[in-house]
């Protein structure tokens, strides 16, 4: 079986992070979308909400698996035995960003990255531009699954 894991904090999800894991899965037997834990992050959605909006997102994708980790993602890789990283790239700031990581995990494990242009129409969402424009009161729900749009 293959089996990507998709690591992130999905603070929250993004229409640019759904796109990455519906491609995905035409490239993988499964994908397992993991939320990294980080006590020294300041989230604004709950970790329970993170997961709330993913799982609801993809409730009729049984390829989909939503779990939460701490520690390395190579380590959580090996623990659910899955021999890819997904990643989505937005810009060049990403790639060279996103080629370390790959380049250091690579060197730790024998774990492949698999990286996912993603596409023109969700390129310049992020999920720190979703919290920003929430913040002010703007309407967010254009950036967003519907899973999050009720929150």
């Amino acid at each position: 079986m293959k089996r990507a894991l998709f690591p992130g904090s999905f603070d929250p999800i993004t229409l640019g992070h759904y796109d990455i894991i519906k491609r995905g899965i035409h490239l993988f037997d499964e994908v397992v979308v993991a939320i990294g834990i980080n006590a020294d992050k300041n989230y604004m959605f709950s970790l329970k909400e993170r997961q709330q909006f993913i799982e609801e997102a993809f409730k009729d994708e049984p390829k989909v698996k939503v779990v939460t980790y701490e520690g390395l993602t190579i380590d959580f890789c090996k623990k659910i035995d899955a021999q890819f990283i997904l990643r989505g790239l937005r810009n060049p700031a990403d790639f060279e960003f996103e080629k370390a990581i790959a380049h250091t995990n690579r060197k730790l494990s024998k774990i492949e990255t698999v990286f996912l242009l993603t596409a023109a129409r969700t390129s310049y969402i992020s999920s720190s531009i979703v919290r920003d424009v929430i913040r002010n009161n703007g309407d967010y729900t254009v950036l967003v699954p519907e899973s999050v749009k009720t929150k």
